[in-house]
């Protein structure tokens, strides 16, 4: 039987399979060394320094739990109550709540203070997983998203918007999703639809490169939708004078709106070559949006950014 995909992008257990170690549980000074010293040799435990009356900790604690449950036991979290357990508070030198603890063969080897996003607990979380974790099979999410991503690859748009929108039915603010299916929209030439996408995500999200990148295609496609039909008026109005940075500069919006953006590019860092300061540095930014759009290893990206160096460093 295949994985299925619960409401919090865990896997359920199939087949009578046995419940894991909860991803969560409650601890105090009687039980530390077992719950945290001696888990964390097995596995990376997170401990939530917490007390009832402290406010950012009801924001805190939930989002941590959502987190780590997302780990599929990648990281297990241990809850600590610093009114039941000060003398493990004060061992730990703890001055504010929340404070949270990463610990690893039995030592603390992470720690943040304070109430943070989702996104930077996510952050936190994965960098703990990445340098102190074990290998974990890929969830039924991640796998939805890598096939997502091949598809969207080979061309098989539908295919791929179907599979970024499985995701987003189990997790609306998975930043990878939202990009792909942005990304598929516009891809489909449904420009509308990608900025329904953009408009509903969080300003929680919006610094997600991701999500930067997807906002900065929009807006290079927006801008180029209304241009593109003007490319050959824009092309004989330059010939005319090719002095003209601000001709040049739209024409280089038509070229990207209508699919070239080497063409693009090329408009650009010519703008630059002329008068780099042109317009406060239109053409620079401009430039950097379509690189981000692109995203840094894309051929495109590569190749523009050495055309722009050659200019800026000659």
């Amino acid at each position: 039987m295949e994985p299925i995909i619960t409401g919090d992008g865990s896997v359920a257990p199939t087949n009578g399979e046995a419940a894991a170690a909860p991803a969560t549980k409650e601890s105090d000074t009687a039980g530390f060394i077992a719950d945290v010293l001696e888990a964390s040799r097995e596995v990376p435990i997170i401990v939530d320094f917490w007390a009832p009356w402290c406010g950012p900790c009801k924001t805190l604690t939930p989002i941590l739990e959502s987190v780590v449950a997302k780990a599929r036991g990648a990281v297990r979290l241990v809850k600590v109550d610093v009114d039941k357990s000060p003398d493990i508070s004060a061992q730990m030198r703890i001055q504010s709540i929340p404070a949270v603890y990463a610990f690893k063969d039995g030592q603390p080897v992470d720690t943040f203070q304070g109430a943070l996003p989702e996104s930077e607990v996510q952050k936190w979380v994965d960098q703990v997983i990445a340098k102190h974790g074990g290998g974990v099979e890929p969830s039924p999410v991640e796998q939805a998203l890598a096939a997502a991503d091949e598809a969207f690859e080979a061309g098989e748009i539908g295919g791929a918007g179907a599979l970024y929108a499985q995701v987003l039915n189990h997790d609306e603010a998975n930043t990878k999703a939202l990009a792909g299916m942005a990304r598929s929209y516009l891809k489909a030439d449904k420009i509308d639809k990608a900025r329904e996408i953009v408009d509903q995500i969080g300003e929680d999200l919006r610094g997600e490169d991701e999500i930067h990148a997807i906002i900065s295609a929009l807006e290079l496609a927006e801008a180029g939708s209304t241009a593109a039909g003007e490319t050959d008026n824009l092309r004989a109005r330059l010939a005319d004078d090719p002095a003209d940075l601000q001709t040049r500069f739209d024409l280089a919006v038509a070229l990207y709106g209508g699919g070239d953006a080497e063409a693009a590019i090329d408009e650009l860092v010519e703008i630059i070559s002329r008068k780099r300061d042109w317009n406060d540095g239109a053409a620079r930014q401009q430039l950097l949006k379509i690189f981000e759009a692109k995203g840094p290893t894309n051929p495109v990206t590569v190749a523009g950014r050495r055309k722009l160096s050659s200019i800026l460093f000659s």
